[in-house]
């Protein structure tokens, strides 16, 4: 039996997951991520192998844990990836980014896609047929949008998002959560339109921490991955380790 722990820093939360003979089996947000954590991490689960995409300054000590532990691989620009890249500067692409593309590479080849990662921000992701990555788009998220108009005005409000929000609004709160909610349906239905409108048949993925909140939401048919990060990061451990 084969283990291999995944583990995704972001910069709102350090997420992780556990593969066992290729299978996720369960996935969870860390604590903090701190070194004893992670060496109860190793004590419980055992992992032959592991992985870190990592777009924060984390602690250094716990790559180093890691390797002596198990095959360990920290995901960039220069590991061996499934995919190759036609950017102009490819060392400027995030972990998390490159995860993605693996996971699109790996779960369907020969297709072109457009991965769109809901996270601190979004990420549009597109990745030919010839498994090339061509570029893509970055916007603020859901959370940093409400936030922003909270920081840059003297007396809006700090509000979140809510299932039941309407089109119109009727108070500042749901003026608020229309525009912002709305407002990224709107743009993530317009990029695959006008992704649509140049390439012809595509394969639209949503992912990340708001997958189920927007996928539920939105006119295109598009196939929702709440797992796919932690599923290319599996995908780079096999080819790297």
């Amino acid at each position: 039996m084969t283990t291999t722990l995944c583990f995704d820093f972001g910069n709102s939360r350090l997420k992780a997951a556990v593969f066992t003979n290729g299978k996720l089996v369960i996935d969870f947000i860390l604590k903090d991520g701190c070194l004893d954590e992670m060496k109860s991490l190793i004590n419980k689960y055992q992992p032959t192998k592991s992985i870190l995409a990592s777009v924060i300054d984390h602690d250094l000590s716990i790559e180093s844990l890691l390797t002596e532990h198990t095959q360990f691989h920290k995901v960039c620009i220069n590991s061996k990836l499934n995919f190759s890249t036609a950017v102009s500067k490819p060392d400027t692409i995030g972990a998390d980014r490159l995860a993605l593309l693996a996971a699109a590479a790996d779960q369907f080849p020969n297709n072109n896609n457009l991965i769109i990662g809901m996270g601190s921000c979004i990420t549009y992701n597109f990745i030919n047929q010839n498994q090339v990555f061509l570029g893509g788009s970055i916007s603020p998220g859901m959370e940093m949008r409400f936030k922003a108009m909270h920081d840059y005005t003297a007396k809006l409000p700090l509000v979140q998002s809510d299932w039941n929000l309407p089109l119109i609004g009727y108070d500042t709160k749901t003026n608020l959560q229309s525009g912002v909610v709305y407002g990224i349906i709107n743009e993530i239905e317009g990029f695959i339109e006008r992704y649509s409108q140049k390439y012809g048949n595509f394969n639209p993925i949503l992912t990340g921490g708001n997958t189920e909140f927007f996928a539920t939401r939105l006119k295109n048919k598009i196939f929702a991955d709440n797992y796919f990060l932690f599923k290319g990061l599996y995908a780079l451990s096999e080819l790297n380790n």
